[in-house]
Order: C-alpha cells, then sequence, then structure tokens
C-alpha cells in the first residue's frame, strides 16, 4: 500500500518576536515532525529559526534550506529546486512538513518559490499556508503610527527593483513603504531631499527584533549604513483626522 503523501505547511511567523506567531501556527508548528526554515548566512541561525525556536519540541527534526541572496534567476532556481527535493523527500515518507517562514508567507515570501517548484516537480502537492504579520504592519506599530486612515492611498515597493517608479508614485500615494531599502538608501535619500520629504519619513531596521533601530531626521542621516531586514516608510500626506 503507497504512503500518503505529507502536507506542507506555510506558516507565517511574523517579524522577529516570538509571539507575534499565531496560535493556528504554533498548534501547527508543534504538531509536524519536520521544521524547516531558510538557512542563516555562515554559522549563524536564520531569523525564522531564531522566531520559532521557543515553540519547538526536542522530538522535531529540523530542516535548514538554502535561499541565496542573489539576484542570478538560473543560480536561484537551482538552489529552489535543491530544497524543494529535501522537503519532497518527507512528503514522500508520509511526514508532514512546517516550513517558517519570516513575515507573512503571501509576502515577497521565500515559500512562494519553494511551494511553486514541489508544485512544479511533483504535483499534486497538499499545501497550506497561515497568514501572520508582516514587516509593513509591524513597522507602523513600532512607530505609534496607523500604517493608513480613511481614504488614504498605500503603495509598497521592493526598492531594490522599483527606485525609478518611486518619483512617480509620489505623485498618487499617500503613505509609500519601501522594502530592500538598504543598497539603495543613498538614491532614495536624495530623491526625498528634492521632494521634501526627509522629515516625513523613518527607517526601521530588523523590527520587533532585540535589534531593532529606528532612524528618524533623515535630513541628518544620508549615509544610513543599513542592513538587508530594513524598511522605509513615507508619509507624503499628513493624516487625514479632521
Amino acid at each position: 500500500m503507497d504512503t500518503k503523501t505529507g502536507t506542507l505547511y506555510g506558516i507565517s511567523v511574523g517579524t522577529g518576536d516570538p509571539d507575534l506567531i499565531t496560535v493556528k501556527g504554533v498548534r501547527l508548528l508543534q504538531m509536524v515532525s519536520v521544521v524547516a526554515f531558510p538557512m542563516g548566512v555562515g554559522t549563524q541561525p536564520g531569523i525564522a529559526q531564531t522566531i520559532i525556536s521557543p515553540w519547538l519540541t526536542a522530538d522535531q527534526e529540523t530542516l535548514p534550506l538554502c535561499f541565496p541572496y542573489i539576484q542570478d534567476e538560473t543560480e536561484l532556481k537551482l538552489a529552489w529546486k535543491q530544497s524543494a527535493d529535501q522537503v519532497w523527500s518527507h512528503l514522500q515518507q508520509g511526514k508532514d512538513v512546517a516550513f517558517a517562514c519570516e513575515g507573512d508567507v503571501s509576502f515577497y515570501s521565500t515559500f512562494t518559490y519553494l511551494a511553486q517548484t514541489l508544485s512544479h516537480h511533483y504535483s499534486p502537492i497538499n499545501i497550506e499556508t497561515v497568514p501572520g504579520v508582516c514587516s509593513p504592519m509591524a513597522v507602523a506599530s513600532v512607530l505609534g503610527y496607523p500604517l493608513t486612515v480613511r481614504n488614504q492611498r498605500l503603495a509598497i515597493l521592493p526598492a531594490l527593483y522599483t527606485l525609478e517608479e518611486l518619483e512617480q508614485t509620489l505623485g498618487w500615494a499617500d503613505v509609500i513603504v519601501l522594502l530592500k531599502v538598504s543598497s539603495v538608501y543613498p538614491q532614495v535619500w536624495k530623491i526625498l531631499q528634492r521632494f521634501n520629504l526627509l522629515e516625513h519619513a523613518w527607517v526601521v531596521e530588523r523590527a520587533t527584533q532585540s535589534e531593532q533601530m529606528i532612524y528618524d531626521r533623515l535630513r541628518d542621516r544620508p549615509n544610513l549604513q543599513l542592513s538587508y531586514f530594513s524598511l522605509l516608510i513615507i508619509h507624503v500626506n499628513p493624516f487625514p483626522f479632521s
């Protein structure tokens, strides 16, 4: 008799604080026999691994997967396929696998690449996802500001790939969130200076983590050295409370 294929659970674990994971996420995370997550850099644990470590049990198998921070499409697809093969080796034995994903599984997530690669090479695959807290919501929380109110228009841009669209977006959005801003921050700063928006912008690095940093008064900060996990939020127009 053939073994029933296991289920792959994509579990959103929030942006750093272990308490931001949902009750459903914790329940599924502790239910499975195999827990996967993106591998850290060098000997350091990855962020998702650090977030979930308080919730894991001693008898669960952990499965670090390599998702390199590169832009070469060929190398990326090879890494996704290798990770998919590792997960499939457990699923085909009937084991359920939880993939812990920083932030939310549907929001610029490594889980998407894993799930799509598995479905392409080994379909049909049983896949379930659990939503969670993504970085724009976490940043709004740590700043103590609402992300949007009333009829405000929100734009979320991965700055590394869409920097040339920023000036156009400033013309119609009321609030702009720039993800992956670290490598293009100097260029973004110059645009904000030209539009007189430096006093209405904030950078949050590693939101809700123990190393969290908040940078305001950006007029005096043209050359911030930021980590990959940094986000910039711009209030183009003031909140319409009146």
